[in-house]
């Protein structure tokens, strides 16, 4: 392969990760090792690209891709008082010196003000709600390893051995994308691969999602209804939802203000 055709290949590869090895040059090549890294200097040399140990990476690297579904600080302006009230009824179900895990979320984000007075073991992939709780409450916080994807403010890792599969919780609270008889959805396959790995730690999961929820529908399910164990609404829930998860054997609870409806389901 001509000199040309493997410089274009590195730089195409270099802008495609945060960095290409020399290993992984060769095999796109089908050149040896030294001549790749005398490739890779020359382009150093040249200021297209930046040579580092073991391969190259990009002058500019690429930015870390956004996830679908809109921003935090947009959904924030949503529903709120609706999300005031079921966050109240989330935090009413712990115990103090519980081990639970709080997912990412406008609607688990508000369980941070009646957390303010509670002593709880809080595990959560949300830089906001972690960033409160260590500045205004006494509740010992962790976070698991990843990137922060900041429109929707939380942490995700692509690996497998990250703290997560250490911790254990006694419930995990979590929002969604919509809830439907397919079960719980979400927008983006990122999402549903790191709460997949939050739900397998806990014994019980709790969905908080105001009403308009129940509308939203995605090309992507995270888990059936059977796997969840409550559903924290508003008292905008229409009767066809409250059925269905009655169907399911999941309980249902009606934040409302000044009291809260529970049923139990079977």
């Amino acid at each position: 392969m001509h000199e040309t055709e493997r410089h274009r290949i590195i730089l195409s590869a270099v802008q495609e990760r945060p960095i290409v090895t020399v290993a992984e040059c060769v095999a796109l090549t089908g050149t040896s090792e030294a001549t790749i890294r005398r490739d890779i200097a020359t382009l150093h040399k040249a200021k297209r690209l930046r040579r580092v140990r073991g391969g190259a990476e990009a002058l500019t690297p690429p930015p870390l891709p956004g996830l679908a579904g809109r921003p935090f600080a947009y959904n924030q302006t949503l529903h709120m008082d609706q999300k005031q009230l079921i966050a109240r009824e989330a935090v009413a179900l712990c115990d103090d010196g519980e081990p639970i895990i709080i997912n990412g979320g406008t609607t688990t984000f508000q369980m941070v003000h009646p957390l303010a007075n509670r002593r709880l073991q809080v595990l959560t992939n949300s830089f906001p709600i972690a960033e409160h709780l260590l500045k205004n409450s006494k509740n010992t916080v962790m976070v698991p390893g990843g990137a922060i994807y900041r429109e929707q403010n939380i942490i995700l890792s692509p690996f497998e051995n990250d703290m997560t599969r250490h911790f254990y919780a006694r419930r995990m609270f979590m929002g969604a994308h919509g809830l439907g008889p397919m079960g719980l959805m979400e927008a983006d396959p990122l999402l549903i691969q790191a709460e997949e790995k939050l739900i397998d730690q806990a014994d019980e999961l709790v969905v908080l999602v105001d009403s308009s929820k129940f509308d939203n529908r995605s090309s992507l399910v995270l888990c059936a209804l059977e796997r969840i164990d409550v559903v924290i609404t508003d008292d905008g829930v229409p009767d066809r939802v409250a059925s269905m998860l009655e169907a399911a054997e999941v309980r249902l609870i009606v934040a409302e203000a000044g009291r809260a409806r529970k049923t139990d389901a079977g």
